[in-house]
């Protein structure tokens, strides 16, 4: 972790699930920014613990080894669970978090431009039938309560079911959760203060200032194409240009199709939306990458602000 000073106060600088993180102070209390960025690791650190299918050991790691008994779920489980079935639900199957046996067979590297094997399509067809949320069982008090794309709470924790072999991958949904979590965190030790959170290009703001955000372009890493401005909730990006492969000269995204088991075809470069939350500007955003060539059309539809990338 680092804490530096800046012309607007501080910034505060640490790495998370895999991401450079840093959370952008307007105060000039360097005890305040100094707290904050700490309550931040302490809150990204928690949800990697928990969420990460790359740790052993841990929440994920036992609900996916569970083979078909039953797992009681915290009222945070639950509630990210209950959003991702309605992802699942509103996206007709294309946002599916079941897809981790598809993951598992594809070796996307952040950045990697050498040349990669695909797997075979033997082994991606045995992948897709271990694949598919509608396989999922839960108790009676899972339901769709949630009428918003929000994590909700519910009050009587329930249980889920995982079929032998399936495993769940939080991946599209955690990161952006964690950015509003720390957002949240911000606003209730310091409301007065504006802060900027910053998850590896997943962000949410507290506060009332009007930040100016810079979009990655993907043709030139580490330089913004554009710039949106964010005041109020959240921004999330999706895209293949730190996460893909190469074969035979063909690019390879990381989103993948959990219909095909193959990447996405004709998907942009990199999808950015506002939106009230972060997990659901994430969500969207995913979303549009999975549409493809239909991305544009679907975000018009959404009628939210955005920027597409081809």
């Amino acid at each position: 972790m680092s804490l530096s000073r800046t012309d607007f106060g501080f910034r505060g600088r640490f790495r998370a699930m895999a991401s450079p993180c840093e959370l952008l102070i307007a105060s000039c209390d360097e005890r305040l920014a100094l707290n904050l960025t700490q309550a931040a690791i302490k809150e990204c650190q928690r949800l990697e613990q928990k969420y990460s299918r790359f740790l052993t050991g841990n929440w994920l790691w036992q609900l996916n080894l569970s083979a078909g008994a039953p797992v009681m779920l915290d009222s945070e489980a639950a509630a990210l669970l209950q959003f991702a079935k309605r992802c699942w639900q509103l996206s007709e199957g294309l946002f599916d978090i079941t897809a981790g046996p598809l993951l598992a067979l594809w070796c996307f590297e952040k950045g990697k431009d050498s040349e990669t094997s695909l797997p075979s399509s033997t082994d991606i067809k045995k992948a897709l039938s271990r694949v598919g949320f509608q396989h999922l069982k839960f108790s009676s008090h899972f339901d769709d309560r949630a009428e918003d794309t929000s994590p909700q709470e519910i009050t009587e924790p329930p249980w889920i079911m995982l079929p032998e072999a399936m495993q769940l991958d939080f991946g599209g949904l955690v990161k952006e959760y964690a950015a509003d979590r720390v957002a949240e965190l911000c606003m209730i030790r310091a409301a007065a203060t504006e802060v900027l959170v910053n998850l590896g290009g997943d962000i949410a703001v507290s506060g009332k200032k009007c930040w100016q955000v810079g979009i990655e372009d993907p043709a030139n890493l580490d330089r913004a194409a554009e710039l949106m401005s964010l005041d109020v909730g959240a921004l999330a990006t999706s895209g293949d240009s730190r996460r893909f492969i190469e074969h035979q000269g063909r690019r390879f995204g990381h989103i993948l199709d959990p219909r095909s088991g193959y990447p996405v075809q004709d998907a942009p470069h990199s999808v950015t939306v506002k939106a009230a939350s972060c997990i659901t500007a994430g969500m969207l955003a995913t979303l549009a990458m999975l549409k493809g060539a239909a991305a544009e059309d679907f975000l018009k539809v959404q009628q939210l602000e955005h920027r597409i990338i081809r």
